[in-house]
């Protein structure tokens, strides 16, 4: 079910007032049977895959810890990293095969059934598969001790706010907490109605508001040219930022009413000045798992200068993979790894051994952000040759100013009023980005007076039902990936 459908509303308040009146002692096997049910209700399927992943990786984080020697380890982690990294790449690998074995079946006009050959990626699988493979590398290491109370392990992989797109947690953080006494507590529960809101705000009247626009133009991007593809593409960096950090508000508040505390999973992205601080702010805990196992294993930056360009180049390569097999999603994250290479050069991090503190200037936030977009047209371009086509016509005619902005007015066929709420909510957007910076928002609102926080309250509540699309649950972005 999607956090944004009135089943999932129903099925939320349902959970939290049962939580509250099971006795402690039977809570998490209460959240893990709606965990699953959670899960399950998007296909029964799904909850056998979920279910043999949990019992794969708990056997071998115990069978880990008996290991007496290091090939045996090395045996016990590889018998679980390899069928789950074999599977994703399955997955992975498979529908894109099969979309283009389809497409040669109607090109040949042969008779067969196109739709037999799919094969659908299980929603989340990415996502608990990571955690899952996480929690067996750390136990491998020795940073954590295998859990060998399974229902608690089987909480922490299924956990149904984080299930289906993180944030990725780390055993040693969640684990603790699902064993520790909760009791209801009325600040953390409205801290997290009071952020679930706000992701509310930023997934059904920003990015699904956006959406409706850029998917126009860049599903069909030979009928345009010109300003059109700037201004889209602008639309494109903020609709998947709303998308994705909106479902992470949904999923962290949400853990709140229940006591569990997720990790922060976006801080401000767009207000970095660097490439490499954008990914310290973008969706964290996917980056900060690559950090430490792909990237630190493989050397990091303690190896040879071009030994940590390679470390990096093959870090966002395989990030970019795992986003998809498609070619752009490839490209996407070589140009990431070009870019964090590049900034190697441009901003060393040492010298003569003391750590290099350059000042940060206004100009680099501008700059960073129209990079990053540049690398989001190859994300959201349908191919690479639509990739291409877009940038080599973003300039089309701009030697004529007048013509260059009316031909974009014309293409993007919003009116007025449209166009003013999507400035208006851009600049609300960035305002609350900006001051997060610094402190918690949603803590500063909720230390001022009645009458100065329940107005923004309400003001947010009545803008999320008159300017979301009503009775459409669209689904997230990284729900596909």
């Amino acid at each position: 079910m999607l956090f944004n459908s009135m089943t999932f509303a129903v099925f939320l308040v349902i959970v939290f007032i049962l939580y509250y009146l099971v006795p402690h002692r039977l809570r998490w096997l209460f959240l893990l049977l709606a965990s699953y049910a959670f899960y399950m209700n998007l296909h029964v399927g799904y909850g056998f895959l979920l279910l043999g992943t949990t019992l794969l990786t708990y056997t071998l984080a115990l069978q880990l810890e008996k290991a007496k020697t290091a090939g045996q380890k090395k045996l016990c982690l590889l018998s679980g990293v390899i069928p789950l990294v074999l599977i994703l790449l399955v997955f992975k690998t498979a529908s894109p095969l099969m979309d283009k074995i389809n497409a040669l079946i109607d090109a040949g006009r042969l008779t067969m059934q196109p739709l037999t050959l799919r094969i659908l990626l299980p929603a989340g699988v990415s996502f608990y598969f990571f955690q899952s493979m996480g929690y067996l590398i750390d136990v491998y290491k020795g940073n954590i001790r295998a859990e060998r109370h399974f229902g608690f392990y089987a909480l922490f992989v299924s956990f149904f706010p984080q299930l289906l797109a993180g944030p990725i947690g780390r055993a040693d953080s969640l684990l603790p907490q699902y064993k520790k006494k909760r009791p209801f507590d009325y600040d953390n529960v409205t801290y997290g109605l009071k952020l679930m809101a706000w992701g509310y705000f930023k997934k059904l009247v920003i990015a699904d508001v956006f959406a409706g626009v850029v998917d126009k133009i860049y599903n069909q991007p030979y009928s345009y040219v010109g300003l059109v593809f700037i201004i889209v593409t602008i639309m494109f960096a903020i609709e998947i930022y709303c998308d994705f950090s909106g479902y992470s508000d949904i999923a962290i508040g949400c853990a709140k009413l229940f006591g569990i505390d997720l990790m922060t999973n976006f801080k401000s992205p767009y207000y970095s000045f660097s490439i490499k601080e954008f990914w310290s702010r973008w969706h964290i805990s996917l980056s900060t798992w690559f950090r430490d196992y792909v990237y630190i294993p493989l050397g990091g930056n303690r190896v040879k200068r071009w030994r940590n360009c390679l470390n990096l180049m093959i870090t966002f390569l395989v990030s970019g993979f795992w986003h998809g097999s498609s070619l752009t999603y490839i490209l996407w994250g070589g140009i990431h790894g070009l870019l964090q290479i590049i900034e190697t050069f441009i901003y060393p991090k040492k010298r003569n051994g003391e750590i290099v503190v350059r000042k940060k200037h206004w100009w680099q936030l501008p700059i960073t952000f129209l990079l990053l977009c540049f690398t989001w047209i190859f994300f959201r371009a349908n191919t690479i040759q639509d990739a291409v086509w877009i940038i080599s016509r973003l300039f089309w005619d701009a030697s004529r100013p007048l013509s260059y902005l009316q031909t974009a007015a014309v293409c993007l066929g919003m009116s007025f009023l449209s166009i003013i709420g999507m400035l208006l909510s851009i600049v609300v957007l960035g305002i609350y980005d900006g001051i997060s910076l610094k402190q918690d928002v949603i803590r500063l609102i909720s230390r001022q007076r009645c009458f100065v926080r329940w107005p923004v309250y309400v003001l947010l509540l009545v803008t999320i039902a008159l300017f979301s699309n009503k009775g459409i649950a669209t689904e997230f972005i990284y729900f596909q990936f």
